[in-house]
């Protein structure tokens, strides 16, 4: 990179259910985002960005008129602050900390707020009715798939078995659970609302409970038979392998040399990637190679990995084929415990990866985000002790 970037710090909400009495519900998209701006303002002392950057998937109602612009407005951030509403699907919120990043790098900008939010109590999966999701105009293969029916044909696909599914699941859970009475793995979590902790996990869940779950997506394969050229395959993941739908939002504080503040971390590498939109779900894995090679890092060099859990089969293939030491990755549980509030998951990601390298004292750490139909972003930084 041209100029030194750093991660001066990351915060996150608690993720709340996405539902009329969740613990987030009563709380608008731009009500979020000013906490977290808040919480930053109150950590790291006075700074004045030049760009505010927010990843958003369902940018409509609730979160329509650019989210970010809203956000700043309703932050009371400097007039002269640009505004960027972003959206990668599910790596929006990452995408938005890349382009942060970016900006530094190359000396345009000198500090920003990157990061993203959703609220999908109000705004919910597919709400901005897009043609793309029902189009039968485009040749089969690039046609829109729901992510859960892009998971059983991935899992089909990849010969991953529903025992590999329920083994991952069980762990994101219980990792979660004990995270949660573990402050240092929270450091950076910021009580919103009513909601101090995180809403979704279950840790009722048992391995029994998960064998005798019911696959739940079985029937999408008739409804988008067309882009699936009539392929049919097992359905396997249940609802306890799926990520709960939920509210929340993450923001980093991302600038360049001088700000007299002391960082959390220096950004190594950034890389995004495409990929096959028949091979859903993977391009975050394209994304991960190309930001270690980058960073001139192998998987073993990294002490504490954050690789987002969209749905059981990806987090099940990573540790199936990947030289990653389990007890490095998640550390306090994933997406299958916690829930995936789209647009935001890449920044809290970042914010927990933090966390979990300040608590081991690690030095390295990666952060990967994959989403439906070919969408990928991953970010190695080093923590500065």
């Amino acid at each position: 990179m041209p100029h030194p970037v750093y991660l001066y710090d990351a915060v996150r909400t608690p993720r709340g259910k996405a539902r009329p009495d969740g613990g987030l519900a009563a709380l608008s998209p731009q009500e979020l985002v000013r906490g977290q701006a808040a919480a930053l303002a109150e950590r790291c002392g006075a700074f004045a960005p030049e760009a505010l950057i927010l990843g958003c998937v369902t940018q409509s109602g609730t979160q329509g008129g650019h989210v970010a612009l809203v956000s700043k407005l309703h932050a009371g951030l400097p007039d002269a602050c640009a505004a960027h509403s972003l959206n990668n699907y599910c790596a929006s919120g990452l995408s938005a900390i890349g382009q942060a990043v970016a900006k530094v790098a190359s000396g345009e900008i000198a500090v920003a707020l990157a990061g993203g939010v959703e609220s999908m109590s109000s705004a919910p999966f597919l709400g901005d009715r897009a043609g793309f999701y029902t189009s039968d105009d485009l040749p089969p293969r690039t046609r829109f798939v729901p992510p859960v029916l892009a998971a059983d044909r991935l899992a089909h696909g990849e010969g991953i078995a529903r025992a590999e599914l329920d083994a991952v699941a069980l762990a994101s859970q219980q990792k979660a659970a004990a995270a949660e009475a573990d402050p240092a793995l929270q450091r950076s979590r910021i009580a919103t609302g009513t909601l101090s902790g995180e809403e979704c996990i279950r840790p009722q869940t048992t391995a029994e409970s998960l064998a005798a779950a019911p696959a739940a997506f079985g029937e999408l394969q008739a409804q988008y038979a067309g882009a699936l050229e009539g392929a049919t395959f097992e359905a396997l993941h249940s609802i306890a392998h799926a990520p709960p739908i939920c509210d929340g939002a993450g923001l980093a504080l991302v600038g360049g040399e001088g700000l007299g503040i002391a960082p959390r971390a220096r950004v190594i590498a950034f890389a995004e990637s495409g990929g096959d939109p028949a091979a859903s779900l993977t391009a975050g894995f394209a994304a991960m190679d190309k930001v270690l090679a980058r960073a001139g890092l192998a998987l073993t060099d990294i002490d504490r990995i954050e690789f987002m859990e969209a749905f059981a089969v990806t987090i099940a293939k990573f540790l199936r084929d990947r030289d990653a030491d389990p007890a490095r990755v998640n550390v306090s549980g994933g997406h299958l415990a916690k829930g995936h509030p789209m647009g935001a998951s890449g920044a809290i990601l970042t914010s927990s990866l933090l966390d979990a390298l300040d608590a081991c004292g690690g030095r390295f750490g990666l952060v990967v985000l994959t989403g439906a139909m070919g969408v990928g972003a991953a970010m190695v930084i080093e923590r500065i002790a």
